[in-house]
């Protein structure tokens, strides 16, 4: 058996009963599957999203958690990538049980080496947000890699995050953009300077007159990670015709008519879609997270770890479930050993 925290009901994270100590049975490897026993998990918006919206199958627990880092214990009899006593880190697999679990199977396509140079802690801060990031950039913009010549300007909204945070970093380090970001706070402004950002506009006021400002006329990409809905006028005044607009969050009402007159394209990005339908190109994240940790030790990309909570039990899990819910939270919230 081992230790997992877990729920049976969609409740307050206030309620005790919201997220449980429970016990379960180790899981059995088979195929492609690698057994982690985890050292270091992350909690994400995903987490809370899910937790009050899913409820567990009848008289069973869901197990929630898409980060970690932690150590291979066993594999499954198809795996060629990894094996047993490889340090790996991943977001795993959001149709199968998370991390909040001692040990946790996952598919060997969508884990990658560690960074040698980062923690548990500090690594497992990472895998969701920075896969996010990527495919963004480059799988579904389909930015260049590379410093040429190709000067383009890329708009980033809500840039502070965890996600804003590192494409932030990959767009500055691994292409010749033009990066702007946008935040409405001192600190938040002065965190998007820190990490390299050419100009920091206000999205609290209009975009285009924001970008006026800073003597941009338009951009070539804008990538939303919040309140897309209320910006959305804003950003076709603001994108070239024939840009690409790409967004994560999920709008109550987005009006993709009114990109028509602009050709602009619109891209979203999920990062659990290549495992959820098993795609061709699945492997694409352990490809990028092993990029990633080559960065991240070469001292060209940072954490974000901003919290450490303790160890990983049902009492930290929900302090972490609330203060995120608080939408108070500064850089990732992470815990470490059970």
């Amino acid at each position: 058996m081992m230790k997992a925290i877990g729920y049976q009901q969609s409740l307050p994270i206030s309620d005790e009963l919201s997220l449980q100590d429970i016990s379960l049975p180790i899981p059995q490897v088979s195929g492609r599957d690698l057994l982690v026993e985890v050292h270091a998990v992350s909690v994400n918006p995903v987490d809370t999203k899910v937790r009050t919206r899913v409820e567990a199958a009848e008289g069973q627990w869901k197990v929630l958690g898409w980060d970690a880092t932690g150590v291979i214990k066993a594999t499954g009899a198809d795996v060629s990538h990894f094996s047993v006593g490889d340090r790996v880190w991943y977001a795993g697999d959001i149709s199968r049980p998370g991390s909040y679990a001692q040990y946790q199977l996952v598919d060997e396509r969508i884990a990658g080496f560690a960074p040698e140079s980062l923690s548990d802690a500090e690594s497992a801060a990472l895998p969701l947000t920075a896969i996010t990031a990527w495919e963004l950039l480059f799988d579904r913009l389909q930015v260049p890699v590379g410093k040429g010549a190709d000067d383009k300007t890329l708009l980033v909204i809500g840039a502070a995050g965890g996600v804003g945070s590192i494409l932030i970093q990959l767009a500055r380090r691994l292409t010749n953009l033009t990066v702007i970001g946008s935040a409405s706070r001192t600190e938040t402004n002065q965190w998007l300077k820190n990490l390299g950002v050419h100009h920091v506009i206000n999205h609290r006021k209009p975009l285009s007159e924001e970008l006026a400002n800073a003597s941009i006329a338009e951009v070539d990409y804008v990538v939303s990670l919040t309140h897309t809905g209320d910006h959305l006028a804003e950003i076709i005044k603001s994108i070239k015709p024939q840009g690409k607009l790409a967004l994560i969050d999920d709008p109550e009402n987005l009006d993709v008519l009114a990109l028509k007159q602009k050709s602009i394209s619109l891209h979203w990005e999920f990062m659990f879609t290549r495992s959820l339908f098993e795609t061709e190109d699945m492997a694409a994240q352990h490809k990028l997270l092993n990029e990633l940790a080559e960065l991240i030790d070469k001292g060209l990309i940072k954490t974000t770890l901003g919290q450490h909570f303790g160890k990983i039990n049902a009492q930290n899990l929900r302090k972490a479930h609330a203060l995120i819910e608080s939408q108070s939270a500064k850089g990732k919230i992470v815990l470490e050993g059970f």
